[in-house]
């Protein structure tokens, strides 16, 4: 067993997150080691030329909650961030379709060809929305108190929280209200009447998460989804040029230039622990690197039933871990294109292929999605979150060709007799049949596909049962209960040992946010 040189503190995983804890504690000059398993970086958010010339989002797809501080703070556009608007939102039907774009006159127009009544409620909607996410967002910008025993600093922080709750009307109290404790599709059924644009709206409730739009608690999940921003646009959803991966990479190059030393294919086996106090992490080859402060940037199950022993641990954290809930219920099929899908509904080129495409024409559609995974079986007409990214960057695939990417509900992680290959590609069939009924030529033009289920997004990228939140956005699992109670700061039960990955505080997506506020406590500077 060799000892290596010591740094000031060692990353463990080289998600976005766990990059961007490594490159606030370089910003602050500190000697940071960044280990990563894998030989690309970028955990869940990498781009991977899966077939030759095709180059795919592997796993997320899509960016909008990233904060604008850690993009002005760690000179990411500097490192290669340029984020590309999703025009719009096409939800195929049957004998017609809806589009939503960027333009409110054209969305007006186009809800009010089903629904006048609709299309009014919707521009008092969005703004309501908006200023909810608002509202919310210095909550998710605090670090979750200590809410059994709290510091003066935790006292301090809960005074401004609820002070900042006092100024809110009683209309945004009443809904931020609903949207924590209501299903997606009741709150959206007290405004709207057109089943295809509630149950697109209400598909972003259930999202990286094992609940259908009529599951109390997916109202959160839709706004969680609504507080993002481009460049100050909100509720605004965009692609980054080069697929998720090179928001990964921007964050690694920034991470560098601050000093941050990164190593991929570097398997950490466990963290060293000497008198209840990390001190290092040994490698599955032996080898030991030792550190002032360790953090892990993977899912809480991860960091502390694998990578620690329980029996440095108490007795009730352990057991909060294990009933942290964090099913998967996602999977993800890629597709190499001869050329791009022709909708019945609105055929040819157009918005409609340079935004995301959601097929969930009702609730019954999604509801009955969740009922197959309810019972162990994948869904047989899936929900799907479609994007083209060769259509917004061409770069992605070879000239004439395209990439789709297909975020698909539901896939349940335990599944009737066990995921294997027969039983993943009839569910990768199942999504192509479903995509069939509305794009023909779809069978078509495949050139190749990548079906990914929760086993394998949990085996290749570390997401337990492939869950790609860490951990499901409900209401036991937010705040100073995320990942567990006296827990939620980033700290935990072993000295020195850190935690800034999405199962922490405030949660899921490309947002930076726990990589973030994990280095500002390590540093004490939030």
């Amino acid at each position: 067993m060799s000892s290596l040189k010591k740094y000031d503190a060692i990353v463990i995983g080289g998600g976005h997150n766990g990059l961007t804890t490594a490159a606030y504690l370089g910003r602050a000059g500190k000697k940071v080691l960044v280990l990563e398993k894998r030989s690309v970086l970028g955990g869940a958010a990498v781009t991977e030329e899966v077939f030759p010339g095709f180059k795919f989002s592997v796993c997320s797809y899509v960016v909008s909650l990233m904060k604008a501080n850690v993009i002005r703070e760690l000179k990411l556009p500097r490192f290669g961030l340029e984020i590309l608007p999703l025009e719009s939102t096409f939800t195929p039907l049957e004998n017609d379709y809806l589009i939503r774009t960027a333009d409110s006159d054209q969305t007006y127009q186009e809800i009010a060809r089903h629904s006048l009544r609709d299309a009014e409620a919707y521009t008092r909607f969005g703004p309501l929305m908006g200023q909810i996410g608002m509202a919310v967002r210095p909550i998710l910008e605090t670090i979750a108190p200590n809410a059994i025993r709290p510091s003066v600093s935790d006292l301090f922080n809960t005074k401004k929280l609820l002070d900042h709750v006092k100024t809110l009307s009683s209309e945004q109290f009443e809904y931020l209200t609903k949207l924590m404790t209501m299903s997606s599709a009741d709150f959206l059924d007290e405004w709207f009447e057109f089943e295809p644009l509630k149950a697109t709206m209400s598909a972003s409730g259930i999202i990286g998460t094992f609940m259908g739009p009529r599951s109390p608690g997916s109202a959160y999940v839709m706004l969680h989804h609504y507080m993002g921003d481009i460049d100050g646009a909100f509720r605004s959803w965009g692609f980054q040029r080069g697929g998720t991966g090179e928001i990964s990479m921007a964050i690694a190059r920034s991470a560098e230039h601050f000093g941050v030393e990164i190593k991929t294919e570097t398997s950490v086996n466990n963290v060293i622990i000497k008198n209840n106090k990390a001190v290092g992490v040994a490698l599955d080859n032996g080898d030991e690197y030792h550190s002032d402060i360790v953090i892990s940037g993977l899912d809480p199950k991860q960091s502390f039933l694998k990578l620690v022993n329980e029996n440095d641990l108490p007795d009730e954290f352990v057991k909060d871990i294990k009933n942290f809930r964090i099913r998967g219920s996602s999977g993800k099929v890629n597709l190499a294109l001869d050329g791009l899908p022709n909708f019945t509904c609105l055929p040819g080129d157009g918005h409609h292929l340079r935004g995301a495409i959601s097929i969930s024409p009702s609730y019954d559609h999604l509801e009955n999605a969740y009922d197959d995974a309810k019972y162990g079986n994948f869904s047989k007409k899936p929900f799907m979150d479609i994007i083209l990214p060769s259509v917004l960057d061409p770069e992605m695939a070879p000239p004439g060709k395209h990439v789709m990417s297909c975020f698909v509900q539901y896939a349940p992680y335990k599944i009737n007799g066990g995921w294997n290959d027969k039983k993943r590609e009839a569910f990768g069939d199942a999504v192509i049949d479903t995509l069939a009924q509305y794009a023909p030529n779809i069978k078509d033009i495949i050139l190749h596909r990548q079906v990914l289920t929760p086993l394998d997004l949990e085996s290749t990228f570390g997401l337990t049962e492939g869950n790609i939140f860490h951990g499901e956005l409900t209401i036991q699992q937010l705040f100073s209960l995320r990942p567990a109670v006296r827990w939620a700061d980033y700290t935990t039960p072993i000295k020195n040992y850190y935690q800034c990955g999405s199962g922490t505080h405030p949660g899921g997506g490309i947002t930076g946010s726990p990589g973030e506020m994990a280095a500002k406590k390590i540093l004490g500077i939030l």
